[in-house]
């Protein structure tokens, strides 16, 4: 029997234990010096904290990061934010980058059925490339023919649209399958990009 003496010490000694394993449980992201990373911008009206965030972390982690767009036109996003695209999207080779991302925000629906957005997305797959979409972006990678009988997520308006190309929607804030990474929304973005950092570090 612990008498009463003894329990907050012994209180002491198991918040002590907990919190070492509690510690011990967060890991580094890791460091993906010189992966080539491609972001997708609408050419107006992309969702800022979908570019700016990932990119940060990427970067930061040692990513070599290209944005292009189907303007080479300074892009404005929906809060504001200003990204000028280094390449058109017709100029782009799948072949050279690790990952493909497509950002969302309302004017990523441009890319939805745009023949060149899908065969970006139909190489990436085939080339065993990590590709990636979030918020309405998704609903591109659904329309390409890519999400066909895998889990995925999105901005809960286009459910409909990924399950009518064959897509599980799961609706969590980042949903994983193979090669392939959605997510919901600006809210995800962070976790998005953290989860696109841990696929590329492990290729």
């Amino acid at each position: 029997m612990i008498t009463q003496k003894y329990k907050p010490i012994l209180a002491i000694v198991l918040g002590g234990l907990i919190f070492g394993c509690a510690k011990k449980e967060v890991k580094p992201i890791p460091k993906i010096q010189g992966k080539k990373v491609l972001m997708i911008i609408a050419s107006k009206n992309f969702r800022d904290e979908e570019l700016e965030t990932p990119m940060s972390i990427l970067k930061t982690q040692g990513a070599r990061v290209t944005i292009a767009s189907s303007s080479l036109d300074t892009a404005t996003g929906m809060l504001g934010a200003k990204a000028t695209p280094n390449i058109l999207i017709t100029d782009v080779n799948v072949a050279d980058y690790d990952a493909i991302i497509f950002v969302g925000g309302s004017g990523a629906s441009e890319y939805w059925n745009d023949l060149t957005a899908h065969e970006i997305a139909k190489r990436a797959v085939e080339q065993n490339k990590i590709l990636c979409a979030i918020c309405i972006a998704p609903v591109t990678l659904a329309n390409a023919g890519v999400l066909e009988g895998r889990k995925a997520t999105a901005w809960s308006s286009e459910k409909d649209k990924l399950e009518l190309k064959g897509a599980t929607y799961t609706g969590t804030s980042v949903q994983v399958d193979g090669n392939i990474i959605t997510a919901n929304g600006p809210a995800a973005a962070k976790e998005f990009g953290e989860t696109i950092v841990k696929a590329l570090a492990a290729k």
